[in-house]
């Protein structure tokens, strides 16, 4: 049998990985056995396993995935020339929230989710999820201080602060889609703001 390229290995994998999303997306980790997974790539069991040795290999690299997205996106937001403004990064954030997934088998915000709980049962998993989250809240503090610099926030505002805001707000408006409503950016913006005031008038 002749050998495989590495971009056909990696386009299998891919199949393989995508086949479980869509699985983990509908039943969720726990309730998806492996067959399942066997099943929906179409492959041999043992074409499987030679890239994947168990289920917990495919949670893990669902989990990796789910997080990925949600720092991808505030990778392309710090990218932009000029910053985005506080209001065009809510906008991204809710229609990330709102839209992923749209046309697709699997929707990885869904296996985001499912990955927050897995971290808790998994050390491995926990610490690769805070290493995340921290680099991820670093580079919001980045997009905060250009924010501060150009004027699109007070001179006195703490982008550590914002940035803890802002890393906040995303795992919030992914239960809101999948297990209350989706949150529209006017909401958003219209409680901030409201919530704003009101820390203003009990300062003064």
């Amino acid at each position: 049998m002749p050998r495989l390229s590495e971009a056909r290995r990696e386009e299998r994998r891919r199949h393989i990985l995508s086949s479980a999303w869509s699985c983990f997306s509908r039943n969720g980790f726990h309730a998806t056995s492996m067959d399942d997974v066997i099943a929906a790539t179409g492959m041999s069991s043992s074409a499987v396993y030679r890239y994947f040795r168990s289920k917990d290999d495919l949670i893990d690299a669902a989990a990796d995935e789910g997080l990925t997205l949600i720092g991808d996106l505030f990778r392309r937001l710090l990218e932009r020339r000029p910053a985005p403004s506080p209001s065009e990064v809510l906008e991204a954030m809710t229609a990330e929230a709102r839209d992923r997934g749209e046309g697709q088998s699997y929707d990885l915000s869904r296996i985001a989710i499912q990955a927050w709980g897995e971290a808790l049962r998994s050390p491995e998993l926990e610490g690769r999820t805070r290493t995340f989250y921290l680099s991820m809240r670093d580079n919001l503090v980045v997009l905060a201080r250009r924010w501060r610099d150009e004027g699109q926030v007070p001179p006195t505002a703490d982008p550590a602060q914002i940035a803890t805001v802002l890393m906040t707000l995303m795992p919030g408006l992914l239960v809101g889609r999948h297990l209350v409503e989706p949150v529209a950016t006017e909401q958003l913006i219209g409680g901030l703001s409201s919530l704003a005031s009101a820390f203003d008038d009990a300062a003064t």
